[in-house]
């Protein structure tokens, strides 16, 4: 049996091309889960902090933040906004930058760590991404995301715990140096089988194709058998 190709992502629960690359990554695995002898995928997420200077409770909306952030004209800003909406549409997301509270990441991707302890970070990562440019969730205080937490069957006392002291973060900061050593300086990235790198939210077809190709490889690679 060979191993199963890997695919370890860096991204920020706050980053829209984050969300869409993922789906865009499920709609190319599900391609390749109808081929014959199709292999096993393993995907680990990663933390990456886009703005870890940004308060918990941000005092403005999206447009706010990213005016004063990028130094962007407000109208700039909404456009932008716009298209990412409609690609997000595309990809089969209702993205409601209305809605959106920005807020510090840190915790939520205390939260994943502790959802990856658990068995549960695939459901977790959806879940605040869904919460947060969706639903217009808070996804920076506990509270929040101990109710998040709970959503997707993690218990109440033991994640509040692990959020309260920190537990993780040294699990998160571990991910942020993993990707300076990548070199790595956006969002979102792929690591597929330790060999390729991919940049950004790509279309299913170049995660078709790269499975594809390190599958066919590894056949080649296999000696015959009598």
């Amino acid at each position: 049996m060979s191993e199963p190709i890997s695919i370890d992502i860096w991204s920020d629960i706050a980053c829209p091309w984050c969300y869409i690359g993922k789906r865009n990554l499920e709609k190319g695995l599900e391609a390749v889960a109808g081929d014959e002898d199709a292999p096993e995928v393993s995907v680990t997420f990663h933390s990456f902090e886009l703005s870890p200077d940004t308060p918990v409770d941000f005092d403005g909306d999206e447009i706010d933040f990213l005016s004063g952030h990028k130094g962007m004209p407000r109208d700039q800003v909404q456009q932008m906004l716009g298209n990412v909406t409609n690609v997000a549409k595309n990809a089969g997301l209702e993205y409601r930058f209305d809605l959106l509270k920005h807020t510090n990441t840190v915790k939520a991707h205390e939260l994943l760590h502790h959802a990856k302890a658990n068995g549960v970070q695939h459901a977790m990562e959806e879940r605040l991404m869904s919460a947060y440019f969706v639903e217009g969730k808070h996804v920076g205080r506990v509270d929040d995301l101990v109710e998040l937490a709970v959503e997707v069957g993690l218990d109440a006392e033991t994640t509040r715990a692990a959020l309260e002291s920190s537990q993780h973060l040294p699990a998160v900061r571990q991910d942020q140096e993993q990707a300076r050593a990548y070199g790595i300086q956006g969002v979102p990235f792929f690591v597929i089988d330790g060999q390729y790198g991919i940049s950004g939210a790509q279309p299913p077809e170049a995660f078709e194709n790269v499975l594809r190709d390190i599958w066919s490889k590894r056949g080649d690679a296999e000696p015959a058998t009598a």
